[in-house]
């Protein structure tokens, strides 16, 4: 990007922010970088196993889970299935089941016993759905709880599936997020390929639901279309990345982000598909990896990962060609085909440090197809953590678009080195010169961590009397990351 510190020519036209938070995951108000400025793509960091799929009726196929905070409580539901693998054959000895799970904090999980679907003999386990009946809308559920104002009250969660015929996406609704009830008896959405986490939300920005689904263009790809009735859906089109497609799409885990819901994040899945080699061989667990390739090559040497992506209308992407979810430094369970796929769905839990600001929680499942059961590990990411405008010590700085913003203070999500700091300046609309008392020199240095830090210059803080002009924003930076900004009251 250009340094546009000493530029002149046409402006263009004013980006109204008003008071919403904006992240740095692209470069739409991004007019120009310079020094050693860039944006730096964050990635979450592993922490504990939070759950086990090692009862009979789940086992090591388990997956495609959706995580949601409901009230007190953190609802996630998952497949249940297993695969039997050996060097001839792959074997399937139960029906994919529906699973819940819950906890009241994130990190510790429970698997409540229902009462609802009998599993050999037993209705004591915590299934809602099954799909030994070919008709049965309950393989590759992915619910919801519906935001929807006008969402009638045996409608407030919503979800959709497959059956085993894989012809399309059927509605689905439920008073309590267990009992569950098909709202057509035919599929809705049938452009497709549906053999994936399939999805839908409501969309409160733009008043509708979306949804996006695996269809095939040049290898696994995602398609999106969207409805005011949740029975009704558009014609399904396939989205676009900037700058490219990076390769096949095995999930997409696209969610409006809760503290920025004009902005769309993805978390999707990214499937590798190799030939046998010597490289392939010092990867780990080659014994395990011959069985697999034995059976489907590609069981032994596809490799997947987890990636991250934003969009601000729902069709066009900027995806991080790097990974966002590597496998990692570990001798086993995270370095095949089926690992390191991320949940749908983000929520807010506890910091391990008392006192420290909560974070956000991704959960991630390894050992796919292995042992008895899956592991589901959690990993935490900062708030608004994805992407930073990152400096190094030798300093950088990036220059917005102009912009209008309504508030009187502007607030930062920032981090620094004990060295580093931020300083901002506000300058004129359409000239590249500080506004008098908000220069650089004026502002007072921003150092330390924080996730919502007012900018203060030698006057203070007050930008009332700049609310709703046209303005640009200078940061520099300095051994620093800001990863959000918003102007507020």
């Amino acid at each position: 990007m250009v340094d546009l510190r000493s530029g002149s020519g046409a402006q263009p036209e004013a980006i109204d922010i008003g008071s919403r938070l904006e992240l740095m995951v692209d470069d739409y108000l991004i007019a120009g970088m310079s020094g050693g400025a860039e944006l730096r793509l964050h990635s979450p960091v592993p922490r504990e196993v939070v759950l086990m799929t090692d009862e009979p009726w789940e086992g090591n196929a388990s997956g495609y889970v959706t995580v949601f905070e409901d009230g007190d409580r953190y609802r996630m539901y998952y497949r249940g299935w297993h695969f039997r693998l050996d060097a001839e054959s792959v074997e399937m000895p139960h029906a994919e089941v529906v699973c819940v799970a819950e906890s009241s904090d994130g990190v510790r999980w429970s698997k409540p016993e229902l009462g609802l679907v009998e599993y050999n003999g037993s209705k004591r386990n915590n299934i809602i759905l099954d799909a030994r009946d070919d008709r049965s809308p309950a393989i590759n559920f992915v619910p919801f709880k519906d935001p929807n104002p006008n969402a009638q009250a045996d409608a407030r969660y919503k979800a959709v599936a497959n059956n085993r015929g894989y012809k399309g996406l059927f509605p689905l609704r439920s008073s309590d997020g267990i009992h569950w009830t098909p709202m057509t008896d035919e599929p809705v959405i049938t452009r497709g390929y549906f053999d994936s986490q399939n999805l839908a939300f409501w969309d409160s920005e733009r008043g509708e639901y979306r949804d996006y689904h695996r269809d095939f263009r040049h290898g696994r790809d995602i398609m999106t279309c969207v409805s005011q009735d949740f029975v009704h859906w558009s014609e399904p089109v396939f989205i676009d990345y900037r700058p490219g497609r990076v390769a096949e799409l095995y999930t997409n885990q696209i969610i409006p982000y809760f503290r920025a819901p004009h902005l769309f994040v993805g978390f999707p899945a990214r499937y590798i598909e190799r030939p046998w080699s010597a490289a392939i061989e010092d990867l780990p667990e080659l014994a395990h990896r011959r069985m697999r390739a034995s059976a489907h090559e590609r069981y032994g040497t596809a490799l997947s990962d987890g990636l991250f992506m934003s969009s601000r209308d729902g069709i066009t992407f900027t995806i991080w060609p790097e990974a966002f979810i590597r496998p990692g430094l570990r001798p086993r369970d995270n370095w095949t085909y089926g690992d390191n796929f991320q949940n749908w769905g983000l929520v807010t839990t506890g910091s391990q440090f008392a006192g420290a600001a909560d974070e956000l929680s991704i959960y991630v499942n390894e050992g796919y197809w292995r042992g008895e059961g899956v592991s589901v590990r959690r990993y935490t990411l900062r708030v608004d953590g994805f992407v930073s405008l990152h400096a190094p010590f030798g300093g950088g700085a990036l220059i917005t678009k102009p912009i209008k913003f309504q508030g009187r203070n502007l607030l930062l999500n920032f981090s620094a080195s004990a060295a580093g700091s931020i300083g901002v300046e506000i300058l004129h609309g359409q000239v590249d010169t500080a506004i008098e008392g908000f220069g650089l020199a004026d502002c007072v240095e921003l150092l330390g961590d924080d996730l919502e830090r007012p900018v203060r210059w030698t006057q203070g803080s007050d930008l009332s009397k700049l609310s709703g002009e046209v303005v640009r924003l200078r940061f520099a930076l300095r051994d620093a990351d800001l990863y959000a900004f918003r102007f507020g009251a």
